[in-house]
């Protein structure tokens, strides 16, 4: 018969197993871990936990993740205020930051996906549009997975603003920057050609 832990240590870990990447083994290192805490530690830990849904709200603006009403990328006059670019979701918007990328986000929710009953009014599609039409963008990035529904979606959107009188563009494909490129297929090979820029 294996060891059973205490039922309140038990439903800790089986919480922790839901984080992704997380597995039996991992969470337990957690749970265990944690346990070697002093009580403060694991108070505060607890109260900052607690208070996330409280604390954390989506931007009345792009949909990012902030404390107050405005982001403070849509806060900042900064940033350039004629760029747009479109994400899936505002756990992508770390990654454009440490780019070279300046300008401003729109978060869409997620991409279209029939098949999980995810159609355009379940995406922030219509803010989207309202944004542009209020006259200051000229270019719109769509910046969505090179899969299926991101795709579907950037055409979506793409034919949406057709008339809108914005530039529409994408983020360039190919090889990856140190990447060796014998080992690149052949359609990433033709996406990074085709995707060329001057030097």
């Amino acid at each position: 018969m294996s060891y059973c832990y205490p039922k309140e240590l038990e439903e800790l870990i089986v919480l922790f197993k839901e984080l992704p990447g997380i597995g039996q083994k991992g969470a337990e290192r957690m749970v265990f871990q944690m346990l070697k805490w002093p009580d403060g530690k694991l108070k505060h830990f607890g109260k900052q936990i607690s208070v996330l849904h409280d604390i954390l709200k989506k931007c009345s603006i792009c949909g990012n993740l902030c404390t107050e009403e405005i982001c403070s990328i849509c806060d900042d006059s900064k940033r350039d205020r004629c760029t747009i670019c479109v994400l899936e979701d505002y756990t992508q918007v770390s990654s454009f930051e440490k780019s070279y990328y300046k300008g401003l986000y729109h978060i869409l929710g997620g991409k279209l996906s029939p098949l999980e009953n995810r159609g355009a009014d379940t995406l922030t599609i219509d803010l989207l549009i309202n944004r542009i039409n209020a006259g200051e963008i000229n270019e719109v990035i769509l910046a969505l997975s090179l899969d299926i529904e991101g795709q579907a979606t950037s055409i979506y959107i793409a034919d949406l603003l057709k008339n809108s009188g914005v530039e529409i563009t994408t983020l360039a494909r190919g090889i990856p920057a140190g990447a060796d490129i014998s080992y690149a297929n052949s359609a990433t090979i033709s996406a990074a050609v085709k995707g060329r820029v001057k030097l």
